[in-house]
């Protein structure tokens, strides 16, 4: 099931279709689709998001575009972080992880570097927002 929002549906399916030919570039930043499973339903649930690279590891951020609380896919897969990615073609299997408070800082400017956006997102709300490290699995 993908994501309810309108414009990030239309971009899921334009991704998947072209196998990530068409919708790996997001408005000029790299995007990927990351689905996990429903905390509640126990469905697969998919949505696009930006990232970076740190390593061999992606790297997303929970903002919600500085909305007050999570989005619906950081609460899932704090539930169950077995997660699948696909990156353009590229589709595998991953462990997600919340970055620790030792990582986050150097992965949140990572990550401001990549969508500077973000910094005004987390000055909109007052909870902290995420950053979510995702490991392929060997």
């Amino acid at each position: 099931m993908d994501s309810p929002t309108g414009w990030v549906a239309k971009h899921i399916q334009k991704y998947v279709e072209s196998d990530g030919q068409d919708g790996h570039k997001f408005n000029g930043y790299d995007s990927l689709l990351l689905t996990t499973r429903g905390r509640k339903s126990g469905k697969l649930r998919r949505t696009a998001l930006i990232y970076g690279r740190d390593g061999d590891d992606h790297v997303v951020v929970g903002s919600n575009g500085g909305a007050d609380h999570h989005p619906a896919w950081y609460l899932n897969l704090l539930e169950h972080p077995e997660v699948d990615v696909q990156v353009g073609a590229d589709k595998f299997a991953a462990q997600a992880r919340v970055a620790t408070d030792e990582e986050k800082p150097r992965l949140w400017e990572l990550m401001v570097s990549v969508f500077p956006t973000y910094a005004g997102y987390q000055k909109k709300t007052s909870r902290t927002i995420p950053v979510v490290i995702l490991q392929r699995e060997k």
